[in-house]
């Protein structure tokens, strides 16, 4: 896939689809969530329509272009082709997200696969991941620092205020790798938690020594902050990492075997045509609201849908390394294969 392309003409986009991701960055800067949907939500929506249980779902995810399928799967109706009504809604985090599937108010969410998998084996809700999303790509999730600064690498990072989305999630672990495989103590850095999009202008400040990003906040940053990479964090041990995926609360699957291989196969056509930059990138311009030239500039993750249980094993044997979880976990007891949903 490439990583860098040359900036493409942005196409026409739905008036709605622009208006609800402005209404859910300002809901999402405000109160941690946000409606993405315009579509007013119904009880007699909530039924199935003869093709699925229920034809109208909510999905839920995190500020991250690692969605761009969600959205073209959206924009180009494979939902509706599906029967299927998705409503999009954003959270702040891969804990906050979760938290909003236990909680009922999400039927499917984007994650980080860490949290899933903490809320699983911690007993707190059964999960099940319906659909892959993506894994790093090179210079895809970077540390930063401020320009001409104390910190210039990951060797840099002991003793140090290092910003993360949040904590016991994909970011401070993966930092953490980055700095054993280093042969750096990874206690002894303090995680300070933030949103993405405030990371690199808070290691611009000074207010941290360095900070973990994602695109399309990477480019941002340098272009905004400049602030500048000092080491990838997916590479070595953890090149291709898996990221992020969907999951669905148990029982919502077992009641929803046909709305879930539904949403399996329109993810699936839209992960297919994301391949393309040049369908990405104007997506990536709404949903990140970026310029033309920005996006051409984004390093792209990989986009992935199918579940693949021996590369997804990488997570928890990961988590199992630095002790957030006790003992080995067989990740394909969670998989929802889509031949059997």
């Amino acid at each position: 896939m490439l990583r860098h392309g040359t900036p493409t003409r942005k196409k026409s986009r739905p008036r709605r689809l622009a208006a609800a991701v402005m209404a859910a960055s300002l809901l999402a800067t405000t109160s941690g969530c946000g409606l993405l949907s315009g579509e007013e939500d119904t009880p007699e929506s909530q039924g199935g329509n003869g093709s699925v249980e229920k034809s109208t779902i909510t999905v839920a995810h995190l500020p991250s272009i690692d969605v761009a399928p969600l959205y073209i799967a959206q924009e180009k109706g494979y939902f509706k082709e599906e029967g299927l009504n998705v409503k999009i809604e954003v959270a702040a985090s891969g804990q906050a997200a979760t938290q909003k599937m236990i909680g009922g108010d999400a039927d499917i969410v984007q994650s980080s696969y860490v949290p899933f998998l903490l809320a699983h084996t911690a007993g707190t809700a059964e999960l099940k991941i319906v659909a892959d999303a993506v894994s790093a790509a090179p210079d895809t999730f970077v540390l930063v620092a401020k320009k001409d600064g104390e910190v210039k690498s990951i060797e840099d990072l002991e003793g140090k205020r290092v910003a993360v989305s949040a904590l016991k999630t994909i970011s401070d672990t993966l930092v953490m790798s980055a700095m054993k495989a280093k042969g750096l103590d990874h206690n002894n850095v303090e995680f300070v938690t933030m949103s993405f999009p405030d990371i690199s202008s808070a290691v611009a400040k000074g207010r941290v020594d360095a900070g973990l990003v994602l695109e399309p906040f990477l480019t941002i940053g340098a272009e905004k902050h400049g602030v500048t990479p000092i080491g990838d964090v997916a590479a070595g041990p953890t090149k291709d990492f898996p990221l992020a995926g969907y999951g669905s609360l148990a029982e919502f699957v077992e009641q929803n075997p046909k709305t879930v291989a539904a949403f399996q196969r329109a993810m699936e056509r839209a992960t297919q045509d994301a391949q393309d930059r040049e369908v990405i990138e104007p997506v990536i311009q709404d949903t990140a609201g970026i310029d033309a030239t920005t996006a051409a500039l984004v390093n792209l993750p990989n986009f992935h849908s199918s579940l693949d249980a021996s590369r997804l094993q990488r997570v928890p044997d990961l988590m199992v390394e630095f002790g957030l979880l006790k003992k080995k976990f067989d990740v394909e007891s969670l998989l929802v294969s889509s031949s059997t949903t």
